[in-house]
């Protein structure tokens, strides 16, 4: 049955089923959470050979460095071809560092405000503006917001971000950079389609301290087979001389542990050196003895890809559950749509505009934590208020169950007492 069919009794009626389930819910006193898409303890399980991976009579890495001392600003050289394949570049464009992705695009955009990506300082050039496509990762939106960048809103369909818009956009010599999150997207799971990432690569910015910022966080995130391909950017962007267009990102934050992964960031020929010049005052080296841990357990791409199926075995059926319920909750009332990736952390809900709000408040009153409504866009605006990202890859799959009937009856409370109050 489609809402907008019943007639007012109709409507009196079901809302009335439904706030009895709500209320049924809240009164078991739950505490549910969906809020972050962090894996669970079973996904870090996998991992843990890692801490037996160094010993103290083999603190070396293959071209001799002891991985306890100083040095070695741009990472060991083992873990180079690996990111280098993940990201489709040449190993001479990668740097590896410590735990955090996030942290190296908060030091690159910091770098490109306080002296420049090739020409003045950002922040000496007046009111500076990133393209960022919707909804996205809150925590690219947080950066510049931090910084005092204006962010411009592009919607993205399920091949990217609408590239005419962005080609107009770029049109603008106050337009700096774009955010990307190109395979398995945050929150709706899109994979940039060949044609987007072709014209991201052509693009002609009328600044010439352009950036993209390419955050691969999911570069081999797969939960079904076969894995989803993702053109090379850099090699792109070479082919129409803009070699230095896109910085990339990546780690292994969900591959190994959040808490003690390893990062790495690659960029054209100039750039790079720019940004190896930075490390020098701002470092004096790198865990290397993680680094030689991953590299220990990850000798190959082949290694990390077959640690990945372990991850999509845990995580599948975390999916399938969420978006099993929504369906059978949600399915043919014209009220919702969501998104049902092949990978990556995230499912994205759409209510009828209006309605993310309400529903999240619901969901919190009656026990269960999501990511706050708004959030996927720039100042935490949703300019419809009706997009919730859900974040499956924590709870086991029996709280995900009950976590996502209770975020379906929110839904259909919030959108209900709506209806019969028209």
């Amino acid at each position: 049955m489609y809402y907008e069919t019943l007639s007012q009794n109709e409507l009196a009626r079901e809302f009335e089923e439904v706030k009895k389930q709500y209320e049924a819910f809240k009164s078991k006193g739950i505490s549910l959470d969906m809020s972050r898409g962090k894996p669970g303890p079973e996904q870090l399980d996998i991992s843990n050979d890692i801490f037996g991976a160094v010993t103290a009579e083999d603190i070396k890495s293959a071209s001799g460095v002891d991985c306890r001392n100083y040095g070695g600003l741009d990472g060991i050289e083992e873990l180079k071809p690996i990111f280098a394949e993940i990201l489709g570049v040449d190993k001479s464009l990668v740097i590896v560092g410590g735990n955090s992705s996030l942290n190296m695009m908060f030091d690159t955009i910091a770098q490109a405000m306080t002296h420049g990506m090739g020409e003045k300082p950002w922040a000496a050039q007046g009111e500076i503006k990133f393209i960022c496509p919707c909804p996205g990762y809150d925590r690219h939106f947080a950066i510049c917001e931090h910084f005092g960048i204006k962010m411009i809103n592009v919607a993205c369909n399920e091949n990217g971000p609408d590239m005419a818009h962005v080609e107009e956009l770029v049109k603008d010599p106050t337009v700096k950079g774009m955010w990307c999150v190109p395979k398995y997207s945050n929150p709706q799971g899109i994979v940039y389609s060949d044609e987007t990432v072709k014209r991201i690569a052509a693009l002609k910015p009328a600044a010439s301290d352009f950036r993209v910022f390419w955050d691969n966080a999911y570069a081999i995130h797969n939960l079904t087979e076969p894995d989803a391909k993702l053109l090379s950017i850099q090699k792109l962007c070479e082919e129409n001389g803009n070699s230095n267009l896109v910085i990339q990102f990546t780690s292994t934050s969900k591959i190994t542990f959040p808490g003690a992964g390893v990062a790495a960031q690659a960029a054209g020929p100039e750039d790079i050196v720019r940004l190896k010049k930075r490390m020098t005052v701002q470092t004096i080296g790198p865990d290397k003895l993680n680094q030689l841990r991953h590299a220990r357990v990850f000798k190959t791409v082949d290694d990390v890809v077959a640690h990945m199926k372990k991850h999509a075995q845990i995580l599948r059926p975390k999916f399938e559950i969420v978006l099993k319920n929504l369906e059978a909750n949600l399915g043919g009332l014209g009220i919702a749509h969501w998104t049902k990736p092949n990978g990556g952390y995230f499912i994205s809900l759409d209510l009828l505009p209006g309605f993310a709000k309400r529903t999240h408040a619901l969901c919190k009153e009656a026990g269960l934590v999501m990511t706050g409504a708004g959030a996927t866009y720039p100042y935490s605006k949703d300019p419809e208020d009706k997009n919730l990202r859900i974040a499956p890859s924590y709870p086991s799959v029996q709280e995900l169950d009950m976590a996502s009937k209770l975020l379906c009856i929110s839904v259909k409370y919030a959108i209900l007492e709506k209806l019969i109050n028209q």
